[in-house]
C-alpha cells in the first residue's frame, strides 16, 4: 500500500492494478450491492442476451478504481470525492481487468487531485471516466 502526499503528486503520474474476474466476485458483488439482475448470475438468462453469457456489473468494474486510488495512487488518506464512468464494453468470467488513473489536474488551495480513469481487457478499453480525490498535506 502507498501513501502520497498532495505535494508528492504530480501531473502524468500514474498508477495500475489487474483483477480476474471470477464468478465468485461477480456473486459476491450481487450480494453486497442487491443488484441480482440475471444477466450477472444465471447463465440460462444471460445466454439469450445480446452478450450471450453472464457479464460482471459495470460497478464492480469500476470499483477496480477505487482499489488504485485507495491503495496506490495516492493510497493511504485518499478521500473520494467524485466519479464519473462510462462503461463501453462488458466484462465477462475470466476477464482480466487492467485498471489505470492518471493526475491530470492539481488544486492546491483544497488539495483536490483530478484524474483519468480507464479500466482495459486487452486492448479494449471496458470503462473510462474521470474522479477527484482529496489528498492529504504533509501539513494538514
Amino acid at each position: 500500500m502507498n501513501q502520497y502526499f498532495f505535494e508528492d503528486m504530480e501531473i502524468g503520474q500514474s498508477e495500475s492494478l489487474s483483477k480476474t474476474v471470477t464468478a465468485e466476485m461477480i456473486e459476491t458483488f450481487a450480494a453486497v450491492s442487491g443488484d441480482n439482475n440475471p444477466l450477472h448470475l444465471d447463465a440460462d438468462y444471460a445466454a439469450t442476451s445480446r452478450f450471450k453469457e453472464r457479464i460482471a456489473h459495470g460497478a464492480l468494474s469500476s470499483s477496480f478504481i477505487s482499489a488504485v486510488l485507495g491503495t496506490l495512487l495516492p493510497g493511504i488518506g485518499a478521500i473520494y470525492l467524485s466519479q464519473n464512468v462510462r462503461f463501453l464494453a462488458p466484462v465477462k468470467i475470466g476477464d482480466t481487468v487492467q485498471t489505470t488513473v492518471t493526475v491530470t489536474h492539481l488544486s492546491a488551495e483544497k488539495h483536490k487531485v483530478r484524474l483519468k480513469t480507464a479500466c482495459y481487457v486487452g486492448e479494449r478499453q471496458v470503462v473510462c471516466g474521470e474522479a477527484e480525490i482529496y489528498v492529504p498535506g504533509r501539513v494538514s
